[in-house]
């Protein structure tokens, strides 16, 4: 195996861990406080748990999903941050659940050839790489706001780093 096979292997399979630990994360999250809470809003102009959650499965679906899957782009962006109805803790795991099930397929497959070629995004032409990353980056941004938002709001440790 090359330098650049290993490099992509390595990158790939890092992208996929931390995509299914912020999976694991916001999962704890959602079964850590009651249905209501899953659709409050901090404060105007602010975004509940679920916004974020439907809005990091539309994204992910988005430049995942359609961009490099080839899958068609359904996405709603507007609708991700609407005012959402009270839903069900069931049905946001199981969009989490399935989106991140489309999603890995894709991103395990890239190798360092794939990585390397350009792809046109809603924002510009970006390497397949640096779509991955991007990806990873907001997915963890958005659940970091989760997890602090359920912290604040139970007043609990939800216990998720675990040293080894």
């Amino acid at each position: 195996m090359t330098d650049a096979e290993c490099l992509a292997q390595l990158f790939v399979s890092h992208s996929v861990r931390k995509l299914r630990l912020m999976q694991h994360y916001l999962e704890t999250c959602v079964a850590a406080v009651d249905s209501a809470a899953l659709s409050r809003r901090p404060g105007p102009g602010q975004n509940s748990i679920a916004n974020l959650i439907v809005h990091l499965c539309g994204n992910l679906r988005q430049w995942i999903g359609s961009t490099l899957g080839g899958r068609p782009d359904i996405r709603n962006r507007e609708a991700e941050f609407a005012e959402q109805a009270e839903v069900s803790k069931d049905q946001l795991l199981a969009l989490l659940r399935n989106t991140l099930d489309e999603a890995v397929p894709i991103i395990s497959g890239l190798d360092s050839g794939r990585l390397a070629q350009t792809v046109n995004t809603q924002d510009g032409p970006l390497s397949v790489l640096e779509v991955v990353y991007q990806i990873v980056g907001h997915f963890q941004q958005h659940t970091g706001q989760v997890v602090f938002m359920v912290k604040q709001g139970t007043g609990r440790d939800l216990q998720l780093y675990q040293p080894k």
